[in-house]
């Protein structure tokens, strides 16, 4: 097996747990849950590390997993920037008041949300577009809504199991209860902080995609799909199918239109010049 083939095989295991959630309750939910998340934080940060290197590894657990911690910690202590919030003792030890696999759970989906917007904004790298700080400012914004919008599946979610509870849930989006909406605002702040910080520290490895990032794209388009399908049908949360899928469609489905279309480029159409990292996906 090569190193290209790691972070498929994660991802395949990755696909397997989330088919067994909605087939499982109580504790076994709850180590689902957990392994889901330990197992997302390995594809992402082992992705990072064997298409671009150290230093964009480094940068993303800085970014993406101690300052999620930090935000959480913060969150938890004041109630800024999300809302006043417990979490319950489901998912394991807790540092801080935080469940140690949450900071993992930001990293898990910030660096495909990141990848993604980045093939969208600057497809294979080859406009000047992509230098301009004009495009660094919209590959952030997409970045951000990006990932943000996956909250609109997992909060919900999350609540529904017991995991964390809110102290005043109001005012909520319609048909999603027991969740304010200064959790959504909070999560676009910090997801903005985010991927701002993400390209500085990591080097312009980052900026650009290729054919290795499939695996990240997959991951992506899989968690939108899957989560529209098990929220509307497994789990039993219709509104955050709707909010969810919306949310995240901002993102997922220009990017599956995108890839779609590379797939069909014809034949005889020249290839993409080789730059940065990779060849263009």
């Amino acid at each position: 097996m090569t190193r290209r083939h790691v972070p498929w095989l994660l991802l395949a295991l990755l696909v397997l747990i989330q088919i067994c959630y909605p087939l499982s309750t109580g504790v076994t939910r709850a180590r689902l849950t957990v392994a889901t998340v330990v197992l997302g934080y390995l594809l992402a940060v082992g992705h990072a590390l064997l298409t671009r290197g150290p230093r964009t590894a480094a940068a993303l657990v800085a970014v993406a997993t101690g300052g999620g911690f930090a935000i959480e910690a913060l969150g938890v202590a004041t109630g800024f920037p999300f809302g006043s919030y417990d979490y319950s003792g489901e998912l394991g030890p807790k540092l801080a008041g935080v469940p140690l696999i949450i900071p993992l759970a930001w990293t898990w989906m910030a660096w495909p949300a990141w990848l993604a917007a980045v093939r969208l904004t600057t497809p294979a790298a080859r406009t000047p577009a992509a230098r301009t700080p004009a495009g660094h400012v919209g590959r952030v914004a997409l970045a951000t809504v990006g990932l943000a919008g996956w909250d609109l599946f997992l909060d919900p979610q999350m609540v529904a199991e017991g995991y964390w509870v809110w102290r005043d849930a109001t005012p909520a989006l319609p048909g999603l209860p027991g969740i304010p909406v200064s959790n959504y605002l909070g999560w676009l702040l910090f997801a903005v902080l985010l991927m701002s910080a993400l390209r500085p520290l990591a080097g312009p490895a980052v900026a650009v995609t290729g054919s290795r990032d499939a695996p990240m794209f997959a991951l992506y388009l899989w968690t939108y799909f899957s989560s529209v399908l098990a929220h509307a049908v497994f789990l039993r949360l219709p509104a955050s199918a709707l909010w969810g899928a919306a949310g995240m469609a901002v993102v997922a489905v220009p990017l599956a239109v995108t890839l779609l279309r590379a797939r069909r480029r014809p034949a005889d159409r020249p290839a993409p010049a080789r730059t940065g990292v990779d060849t263009p996906a």
